[in-house]
């Protein structure tokens, strides 16, 4: 049985898949199956190593998060707190949304 975290990321990353343009919601839900699991690896470890230089110029620590995305697939550890964060970023995303509106 598969727990309640990684049913809610499911769940979040297909309303994302949904939202995007019909190129990318179709990479990312490919990139969520079951054979591309060295896919998600290797995008995600570099992701990290380069964020965890974000003083240089060009990398950030913005690709900690992103590189940790792909991995909350296939490490539970990683599950809540990207879930947390999604759901952080959305309700902020829609804040910046009614605020924005005249």
């Amino acid at each position: 049985m598969r727990d309640r975290d990684a049913e809610r990321l499911d769940r979040e990353i297909d309303r994302i898949s949904r939202e995007l343009p019909s190129g990318a919601g179709r990479f990312l839900r490919w990139l969520r199956g079951s054979s591309s699991r060295w896919v998600r690896v290797s995008i995600g470890l570099p992701l990290i190593i380069f964020g965890i230089f974000g003083f240089l110029p060009v990398l950030g620590f913005w690709m900690l998060p992103l590189g940790a995305l792909p991995l909350a697939q296939d490490i539970p550890l990683l599950r809540r707190p990207i879930l947390r964060a999604l759901v952080s970023l959305e309700r902020k995303l829609v804040e910046w949304k009614c605020r924005s509106k005249p």
